[in-house]
């Protein structure tokens, strides 16, 4: 996953889907007019990524949008030849993309923990015959090289239309890109890996020759270009460079001259978040492509940006399923904002006629962190039902094409933790067990016959309605500033944006002592702060007078943090020489851990910086308050100064007895 979310967005238009895979040359199925509504900007995540290279993405796996879960049964809208439902030759992605008959999803595939052990092709015709049945007729890939995931896809679909003329799948295909120096301590964001990005585009061009009446689209990266993929990303003009060749081998007939050339990224990265993404070589590459291919999370963002998630005073009467119902019109809503926010940019630097779709967007279904309970309360099969719905209504009614994330449920994405969020997007679980938003087509008998591993399609929860609501919960309350611990820091300087360098002399995160006037060489905070105890492991709570409380944790593990709740973390490298101040007491006898944070657990890059407390030790607590001034260079373990995302965390080192930690008056001073 990865930090995402700017400020909150809410414009409730009727245009928000840049998220389907790979659309429009601008003329087809133009953006929809706006409806009423408010529109915000956060930054969302979307497909995980593994080493190099990703198949993240978003799986759509609907219906046809009426929400019953019946589907069409593979017809189409004229695109066959009428008399034998024999699919024609001459389709393209200007007939296929914001066509409601061409439902879209995002596809892996992999049953395992590691992508080495990728599905076979006869593997793969199980999920296709799948997908096929629920009405998908477009699916995404993520790249093509490093595993024969792809390559195998495609064959998979020319067999099972040589056997079956009336078979019926496209494929937007795509081709991983990423910086000089990936993945590594030193990335270089302004250059490409040469290498391999080589290798991936030489690959789709084989792959779009090999197998033309199958790929339509070619998509140049994955979330290659939003700056929260600290690992990986590359500016504008890298995947410039590879979108015109791309359009330049078309023009000479190198590659089907209908083949559309797109690249598919976070909603901000196409515009609609920043201003720090409004550069010169972005409004090339949205000239260059063919159409935009967007991705929206306000899953994510119910922990990085929850404004639209949580609970109103004007809705606490409700029933928890009716809290949850309102929540998820408003999740809806967020998206499409951010979908018109990326409109409304691309229209004003003359691409009025481009059309957008959805590359991605989803919700996941189990989460032990963030997203869970305790956390955001978001992850549970009955709000992905919701969303599923909404949004494929939505795109529907509009043209817009959404890929779904995803078709089905991929371990590898979170290896290390089975619970972990990103291993629970899919409409199916790993075994082809059908999630609550299928289930109406398991009753309709739309997967008779089929399955994964010799296994018949069965419901989730062996299809007991009333257990799959006992684990829903309602969002946090945003009057008591949500439940299971979780409140926030408010007081924000909103001048800034995270991820802009902080050049004043005093941060504070929480001091009554130290007021920011704007005139004094400090500053607070770019955005809110979650006030975070780690997946129900401890306690931690903010009193009226800005005392935060941990009551330690008595299991395995425990953690707390004061997390940013922005597109990225602060930018505090301007106190590297600096140090980290707090007041602190308590009546704990345990050994801790107290410090920042940068990065992201399950982006991968995250770093634990920190000194030890404890009884015995240099640093220790008892009943009186003690100020600690300590070197952020003391402290630091590795630390990416430029993305701070927990600005005080604490976690238990040994000892663990239950027992509380006060601290107060925090600030970092250069």
């Amino acid at each position: 996953m990865k930090i995402k979310s700017l400020a909150p967005l809410y414009i409730l238009v009727l245009s928000l889907t840049l998220q389907a895979c790979g659309s429009s040359d601008g003329s087809i199925y133009p953006g929809p007019s706006p409806l009423p509504g408010n529109s915000d900007g956060g930054v969302v995540d979307g497909g995980t990524v593994d080493g190099g290279a990703t198949d993240g993405g978003s799986t759509d796996g609907s219906t046809d949008g009426s929400t019953d879960g019946s589907t069409d049964g593979g017809s189409t809208d004229g695109s066959t030849d009428g008399a034998t439902g024999t699919p024609s030759d001459s389709l393209t992605a200007a007939d296929i993309l914001g066509n409601p008959e061409y439902l879209a999803v995002s596809y892996g595939g992999y049953r395992e923990t590691s992508r080495s052990n990728g599905p076979s092709i006869t593997e793969i015709k199980e999920d296709l015959h799948l997908m096929s049945a629920m009405g998908i007729k477009v699916l995404r890939t993520y790249n093509t090289q490093g595993y024969p995931f792809a390559r195998n896809t495609l064959q998979a679909i020319k067999e099972l239309k040589q056997a079956d003329t009336s078979f019926e799948m496209y494929v937007m295909l795509g081709a991983w890109i990423e910086c000089q120096g990936a993945w590594t301590g030193s990335p270089n964001h302004n250059l490409g890996n040469s290498v391999t990005n080589a290798k991936e585009i030489a690959a789709a061009v084989e792959m779009v020759n090999e197998y033309p009446d199958i790929v339509k689209v070619i998509a140049v990266g994955n979330e290659a270009m939003v700056q929260w993929a600290t690992s990986y990303y590359v500016v504008p003009a890298v995947i410039l460079e590879q979108v015109n060749y791309l359009q330049d081998l078309k023009a000479d007939g190198e590659i089907p001259a209908d083949t559309w050339i797109t690249s598919s990224d976070n909603f901000a990265s196409w515009g609609g978040g920043g201003g720090e993404y409004h550069t010169a070589d972005l409004r090339a590459l949205i000239s260059a492509v063919d159409y935009i291919s967007l991705h929206t999370y306000p899953f994510h963002d119910t922990h990085y940006n929850p404004t639209f998630w949580k609970v109103p005073a004007s809705e606490e009467g409700l029933t928890v399923q009716g809290k949850v119902d309102a929540a998820m019109i408003r999740a809806r809503d967020y998206a499409i904002g951010q979908y018109q926010s990326t409109a409304n940019y691309i229209a004003s630097v003359g691409g009025a006629d481009k059309s957008i779709h959805i590359g991605e967007t989803g919700w996941s279904t189990v989460a032990n962190w963030q997203y869970g309970n305790p956390g955001s309360n978001a992850a549970d099969e009955y709000k992905e039902k919701l969303y599923f719905e909404l949004m494929r209504d939505w795109t529907n009614s509009n043209n817009i094409s959404m890929f779904y994330f995803e078709a089905f449920n991929e371990p590898w994405k979170d290896a290390s933790n089975s619970g972990g969020s990103e291993n629970h997007f899919g409409l199916f679980t790993v075994d082809g067990e059908a999630k609550y938003a299928l289930w109406d087509m398991v009753d309709d008998g739309v997967f008779d016959g089929l399955g994964r591993d010799g296994l018949a399609v069965t419901k989730t929860f062996n299809g007991n309605e009333q257990a799959l609501m006992e684990t829903v919960y309602a969002p946090p309350s945003l009057t008591s500033g949500g439940g299971g611990g979780v409140s926030q820091v408010t007081t924000v300087n909103s001048s800034r944006t995270a991820g802009q360098a902080v050049t004043e002399s005093t941060y504070v995160v929480s001091d009554s002592l130290l007021v920011p006037t704007g005139t004094n060489d400090m500053t607070y905070p770019s955005s809110t702060l979650l006030v975070n105890a780690w997946e129900g492991t401890s306690g931690l709570s903010l009193s009226d007078d800005e005392v935060f409380t941990v009551t330690t944790g008595t299991g395995e593990w425990w953690g707390a943090g004061l997390e940013i709740e922005a597109a990225s973390g602060e930018n505090l490298t301007g106190f590297s020489g600096g140090t980290l101040v707090f007041d602190i007491k308590g009546d704990t006898a345990s050994r801790f851990n107290i410090g920042f944070q940068s990065g992201v657990y399950s982006r991968g890059d995250q770093v634990n910086n920190f000194v030890v407390f404890g009884p015995g030790l240099a640093r220790s607590i008892s009943s009186d308050w003690v100020t600690f001034e300590i070197l952020v260079s003391e402290i630091n373990k590795g630390a990416d100064l430029t993305d701070i995302t927990s600005l005080l965390y604490f976690m238990g080192a040994s000892a663990f007895d239950g027992k509380t930690i006060d601290v107060r008056n925090i600030s970092y001073r250069k």
